[in-house]
């Protein structure tokens, strides 16, 4: 008898060790597997980078066109930079929303990118009628607030939870990859087509319209990444592998698996709006969203201090569309070992250390700093600033979040960071109009150490988050 219960139990486990090994194998032939970038996040990061370069063609000229080209105060430059950014951070929500609500995270993420591609044929339509080209932007911003929440949930259902740090930057690298070919293909257009603007609108539409046709044809829909999820899941549990937990805000045990792929009457009823703002009950990601929000109430944005570099060293406007590549080019370098050192160590240092690199550019703008100094100094304090806190920010908030609400949870996260923004750049924007450079300068430093420590007590060390669940949501 003893024997006999003895062979079963080692047969089991074989067999055990089997499927396992089998499961283990299966993944990592189709790239989904702990140890590297799954596919689908790979493909995202193809059509994120096809995408930028379409919609960086355009805006690198922008903050040049506007306050050169059309005269605009700092003060209205500022409300107009905020409202680029900001003003349809709404949409983020309702897109999230829209994704969660029937699981379309593919459908809707690509109508956004669809939307954004139309727009460059709506720059071509309008000529030079202002409120046309206003429109066109307009559409642009609608477009990338739609799209962004589900394609970040994409990328976080497709990735283990130990990973998400290194697979949100090889998106992002992926996707920088393309802010900085985009200013240099509209370069190269317009020295070769003799300044013909349309021609870069032509081209920037054939680009948006590739990267959607990627999307459609590589990337899978949300039930695809929810089997790889669970999947990943069953291997962990039978190998006896546990979530990384580099620090306690981001440890939640790949957080957010409470639900699986919401069938039941509870996961229909987690979907509803009012449960989306009940997301902020979890004390680890209202933490996340409040030390966002608060930095980005003391982030005047990239533009300004791109123009502020200009004045700073008088140099040629026609150079000025080609500020964006020293940035991009930092943040292409560093975003990948950024995220997998936060994966490593926690994602709370390099999201805070990042903001401390923003405030060093700030200070070479205020302080006598001058020459080649400056401008390498700025533009790789930008670089550092976006390497560490972009895709590393998904990745902190990610483990409060239960995968049937992943895309309203980043929706929520990324449109209190978005208004808070609006805010800072209209403010740098009065403050420049109103008392002159050094005293906008003044307090935005002053504004950004504030916030730095306001943010260091909202992620400090705490107990171990429990992600909501859908019950819970439905309170």
């Amino acid at each position: 008898m003893y024997l006999s219960t003895t062979d079963a139990v080692a047969t089991a486990r074989t067999k055990a060790k089997a499927e396992t090994k089998a499961e283990a194998d299966a993944q990592r032939r189709a790239g989904t597997g702990t140890g590297r970038v799954t596919g689908p996040v790979l493909a995202l990061g193809a059509v994120s980078l096809v995408t930028d370069i379409s919609s960086e063609m355009v805006a690198a000229v922008l903050p040049l066109y506007f306050v050169l080209g059309l005269g605009l105060s700092p003060l209205a430059f500022g409300f107009l930079d905020g409202l680029y950014n900001g003003a349809t951070a709404f949409v983020r929500l309702l897109g999230g929303y829209a994704a969660d609500r029937g699981g379309r995270h593919k459908l809707v993420a690509g109508s956004g990118y669809l939307l954004s591609a139309l727009s460059r044929l709506g720059l071509l339509l309008a000529g030079g009628a202002t409120a046309g080209i206003g429109a066109a932007i307009a559409a642009d911003r609608l477009g990338k607030g739609v799209r962004t929440a589900p394609r970040d949930a994409l990328i976080s259902l497709s990735s283990p939870p130990d990973g998400l740090g290194r697979a949100f930057g090889v998106h992002r690298a992926m996707d920088t990859t393309g802010a900085l070919l985009g200013p240099l293909v509209a370069f190269a257009l317009l020295w070769a087509t003799a300044d013909a603007y349309d021609a870069v609108f032509v081209v920037s539409f054939c680009f948006g319209l590739f990267g959607v046709l990627l999307l459609v044809a590589f990337v899978p829909g949300r039930e695809a990444a929810l089997t790889l999820s669970a999947g990943r899941r069953r291997t962990s549990a039978a190998g006896g592998a546990g979530a990384v937990g580099a620090d306690s805000t981001d440890s939640a045990g790949g957080a957010g698996s409470a639900g699986g792929t919401g069938g039941s009457p509870e996961a229909t009823r987690s979907r509803t709006p009012r449960a989306t703002l009940a997301l902020l009950r979890v004390p680890a990601f209202r933490r996340v969203c409040a030390a966002a929000a608060l930095l980005g109430a003391a982030t005047i944005g990239d533009a300004f201090l791109y123009l502020l570099l200009q004045r700073r060293l008088d140099f040629a406007g026609s150079w000025f569309p080609l500020l964006p590549l020293g940035t991009a080019a930092v943040y292409l370098l560093l975003a990948v070992p950024v995220g997998r050192l936060a994966d490593r160590f926690g994602r709370r240092g390099p999201f805070l250390a990042g903001h401390v690199a923003l405030l060093a550019a700030y200070l070479l703008l205020l302080l006598p700093t001058d020459g080649r100094p400056l401008l390498l100094g700025v533009l790789l304090a930008l670089g550092v600033f976006y390497a560490a806190t972009d895709g590393v920010l998904m990745a902190l908030a990610t483990p409060g979040l239960p995968e049937e609400r992943r895309a309203s949870g980043m929706a929520v996260l990324q449109t209190g960071q978005a208004l808070s923004r609006l805010l800072a750049a209209a403010g740098f924007g009065a403050a420049w109009t109103l008392w002159g450079i050094g005293a906008a300068l003044t307090c935005a430093v002053l504004a950004l150490v504030a916030a730095l420590a306001g943010a260091a007590l909202l992620l400090r060390p705490a107990a171990e988050p429990t992600p909501l669940t859908p019950s819970e949501g439905t309170a």
